[in-house]
């Protein structure tokens, strides 16, 4: 009995010390982002907690909305789309015309929840633009998608649980579009090796920290010509998935 509370005592230390050590870590670096109680803000850099904070706007459409404005983000508020099933939203938004800066998607800018909408802006400032920087001296002007909203069970399947599709808390992007007119293809590109290969690679690893699951070719033969990203309500919980 008293090894067992010495047990716990240290791993209460522990946790304590760890904490108070995240604490003066984000205090000193002046990055709040890091710190799981700060109010997010889509505009800084990505913290330690900033994919688990977007995670938690899913019930909280006012406070997305208010975030995606601070952040200089333009979309339109989609109507509703009245619950069937386990179908439907009531947070969806579009981007509206550079919306999220610089990139365009096509087909034309999709309809997905706002939770959604505040990572994909994240990702295109933080993730996606540096790494086009880096492998390719160019920016990217645009994203290929397969979608986002789609009443539908994983894979389409008769049975099973539901996707995140279907609440429009997912979007599959399929290729990116350079400046110079380059395209980095998911289908294509993924297996090729070079800097495409590395740029598709660099993207899906630093979706990982703002969405809730990334599936890439790595994860299935389903996910051979895209990635799947979503903002699942479980992310804030800590479940994520990065494949």
């Amino acid at each position: 009995m008293k090894a067992i509370k010495q047990t716990i005592l240290v791993m209460l230390a522990f946790v304590l010390f760890a904490g108070g050590a995240l604490i003066v870590v984000a205090l000193v670096r002046e990055r709040p982002q890091d710190l799981p109680w700060t109010r997010l803000d889509l505009s800084q850099p990505v913290g330690a907690f900033t994919g688990r904070k977007i995670a938690g706007l899913t019930s909280r459409f006012a406070e997305c909305r208010a975030l995606l404005r601070a952040a200089g983000v333009h979309y339109t508020v989609l109507p509703p789309v009245p619950a069937q099933g386990q179908c439907g939203y009531a947070d969806g938004v579009r981007f509206a015309p550079g919306g999220s800066r610089t990139i365009t998607f096509s087909p034309a800018n999709p309809g997905v929840s706002c939770p959604v909408a505040a990572a994909l802006a994240v990702w295109e400032w933080n993730v996606v633009q540096p790494a086009a920087q880096k492998h390719f001296g160019k920016q990217v002007v645009g994203i290929e998608h397969l979608g986002s909203y789609s009443c539908r069970r994983i894979y389409g399947r008769s049975s099973g649980d539901w996707s995140e599709h279907a609440t429009a808390d997912a979007i599959d992007v399929a290729a990116f579009r350079l400046s110079d007119g380059t395209r980095v293809s998911v289908l294509q590109d993924w297996s090729k090796g070079g800097e495409k290969a590395r740029f598709l690679r660099a993207v899906r690893t630093g979706g990982c920290r703002l969405f809730s699951t990334v599936l890439s070719p790595d994860y299935n033969a389903a996910h051979r010509d895209h990635l799947h990203l979503d903002e699942a309500a479980r992310g804030e919980m800590g479940w994520r998935t990065c494949r």
